[in-house]
């Protein structure tokens, strides 16, 4: 049996950037501003979150809807390493890595939300009663 959302590419991109995040994230100055390390981790966690959750949904709408989340949280993280950079909170080559990782995994959430919009995967198979399906 598969492993589900762990077998998904984008998904294994989207926990190595979380990892990545809460390791840089325990480092200088950032370490020490609460508020916005704790927020940049939950931003990152959430983005592999949301596409393991939408991965394990029974319907490509419901999945679609998080992956559409997983982009949102990531757009978040995005904003939130800008500022950390921006108010010397982290170092240019540590922003300009993570920030080249988040446009990847951008595209990446892009491209499984337009493949689910486009083949829709079969949702889980239910037998209607032979009454239903005649619409008695």
């Amino acid at each position: 049996m598969g492993s589900g959302y762990k077998e998904l590419t984008v998904w294994q991109k989207a926990k190595d950037v979380a990892v990545f995040v809460y390791r840089i994230s325990g480092e200088r100055v950032l370490s020490k501003d609460f508020g916005l390390r704790d927020q940049i981790r939950r931003s990152a966690v959430s983005v592999a979150s949301n596409l393991a959750e939408g991965d394990e949904r029974d319907t490509d709408k419901d999945s679609v809807r998080f992956f559409f989340m997983a982009k949102g949280s990531l757009a978040e993280l995005r904003t939130q390493i800008q500022i950390a950079y921006e108010v010397a909170q982290m170092e240019k080559s540590t922003y300009e890595k993570l920030e080249s990782q988040c446009e990847i995994l951008g595209k990446m959430i892009g491209s499984l939300i337009q493949a689910r919009l486009r083949a829709p995967r079969l949702g889980p198979l239910v037998e209607l009663d032979p009454a239903r399906r005649r619409g008695a």
